[in-house]
């Protein structure tokens, strides 16, 4: 189990296993990358980072996202989630923010929403 200080709920890792991937599949969102991240995924993907940048980034404002894919109306998961799999197909390089799950600010005082997206809290 990990644990976070400031958050009410913790989180079981082996429990991954029970979900269709709730965290990379749902609504549209944006999916943060640093320039050390792309260059890491490019690295992985055996590609220059200028061919990563075009073929999987957005550029919002000054930051860039992961590109997203619509699977079905109104729903939509990160490129590089493998359905077949029903887990992320880059996970050794995901981004922080994938890396961070689910013990982001935003979900401290919403931890009902975090319960039921994901399988592995633990309250």
């Amino acid at each position: 189990m990990i644990q976070k200080d400031g958050f009410s709920f913790c989180f079981d890792e082996h429990e991954c296993s029970k979900c269709s991937g709730n965290c990379c599949i749902g609504e549209s969102g944006y999916i943060w990358i640093s320039p050390k991240e792309m260059e890491e995924f490019a690295k992985f993907l055996d590609m220059s980072v200028e061919e990563f940048a075009q073929k999987y980034l957005i550029k919002v404002g000054y930051k860039y996202s992961i590109k997203e894919v619509e699977y079905q109306p109104n729903k939509f998961a990160c490129v590089f989630f493998n359905f077949e799999q029903r887990n992320c197909g880059a996970y050794e390089v995901r981004p922080t923010q994938c890396r961070t799950f689910p013990f982001w600010d935003y979900f401290k005082d919403k931890v009902q929403e975090v319960v039921k997206e994901c399988p592995a809290i633990k309250i």
